[in-house]
């Protein structure tokens, strides 16, 4: 009954993103919501998936009454009633598997054309270094229990989506809990589809921050263009449009002028420098026996090449890395962006910048 608040708890992002597929294909589009938010990615992980990447059972104890992890076979001191604490990035149900048990796993007969994903906020306390494994394996589980489940019908690599973290406002400027998250959510490459996680596709929206939003700004009122960005890599991956853009520029060559003091970038696609940003860019930069991130501003650019200014360091420049804050950029206001899609630039991190010959 669509005039009695059937609505209330459907997700904003996936009625957008079915709308805008809608709009593109002219057909219908049936849309499933399972969600609960504040949530880690552990509860709505299978245990087969959980001890893949060796996340430790919840509240195991030795004989000695102590918690010990089977990853590095670390033991920490627990009292003999110990309870797992919830990071405050936690709001609902954390135990392991509980989402997937309840939400997910009663599904599994159903025939999918494909999921999308928004979530990571409440593991930046939570093994969020393994995130890099836990994401990729929970794809691949839902993928093979929703084949099998099916009996076929639905694709065992069916296309998933998912949303990279919007900016979110954060009292520390050096805390990089959500560059790191964003970066995980990728399996630590920068971009997808790539070869551990196959046939998906990702909306950026760390320029999509609201720091006037009434929800706080981990919730960006601005849905839309979540969706509309969401949407175009669904048509793309699942639905095959070969001239759809549905991810912003990465550069694919990095070459270090030491002569001139400047840092090139060659993008795989056109780029438009919307702003100039002196710290967005930044290198590490090396020497006795340590490193620190300097700013690179840019130098010059075309359509396709960026030159940044190294000349701060005076040492050995390591790595390269892009918009990797909690807050990189205000509202559609990033440096880098496609010209046609007005898609961003993702976030990035590269090591050993290559000397030109």
């Amino acid at each position: 009954n669509l005039g009695h608040g059937s609505f209330e708890y459907m997700s904003a992002v996936c009625w957008l993103f079915g709308r805008n597929l809608y709009d593109t294909l002219q057909y219908p589009v049936g849309l499933i919501s399972s969600s609960w938010g504040g949530t880690p990615i552990e509860a709505w992980s299978s245990g087969r998936s959980l001890k893949a990447c060796g996340i430790p059972k919840e509240g195991k104890l030795d004989k000695r009454g102590e918690s010990r992890s089977p990853l590095r076979g670390e033991v920490r001191a627990e009292c003999p009633n110990f309870r797992f604490t919830s990071p405050a990035s936690i709001s609902g149900p954390s135990k392991h598997s509980v989402l997937w048990n309840a939400m997910i796993h009663p599904l599994h007969n159903m025939t999918l054309k494909g999921v999308i994903w928004y979530q990571g906020e409440a593991n930046i306390d939570l093994n969020r270094d393994l995130y890099n494994c836990t994401f990729p394996a929970l794809i691949e589980d839902w993928r093979q229990t929703f084949h099998l489940g099916s009996e076929g019908q639905t694709e065992r690599l069916f296309p998933f989506g998912f949303v990279q973290l919007s900016a979110v406002l954060s009292n520390e400027d050096s805390d990089d809990r959500f560059p790191q998250i964003r970066w995980h959510q990728t399996a630590d490459v920068g971009y997808v589809p790539n070869q551990r996680m196959p046939n998906t596709f990702m909306a950026v929206a760390m320029d999509l921050g609201d720091r006037t939003s009434p929800f706080g700004s981990i919730h960006p009122r601005d849905k839309q263009t979540v969706a509309y960005r969401l949407h175009l890599g669904a048509r793309a991956v699942a639905y095959g449009e070969k001239k759809v853009t549905f991810q912003g520029p990465l550069p694919e060559k990095i070459e270090l002028l030491a002569n001139k003091g400047l840092l090139s970038l060659t993008y795989s696609q056109h780029i438009e420098v919307q702003r100039q940003d002196h710290e967005i860019f930044e290198i590490s930069c090396c020497g006795d026996h340590q490193c620190k991130w300097l700013p690179a501003p840019v130098n010059t650019s075309s359509t396709q090449t960026l030159a940044l200014n190294i000349s701060s360091c005076p040492g050995a420049v390591a790595a390269l890395r892009y918009a990797w804050a909690t807050w990189p950029c205000e509202y559609k206001r990033c440096p880098l962006y496609d010209p046609k899609s007005s898609l961003p630039a993702p976030p990035f991190i590269a090591f050993n910048c290559k000397p030109d010959a």
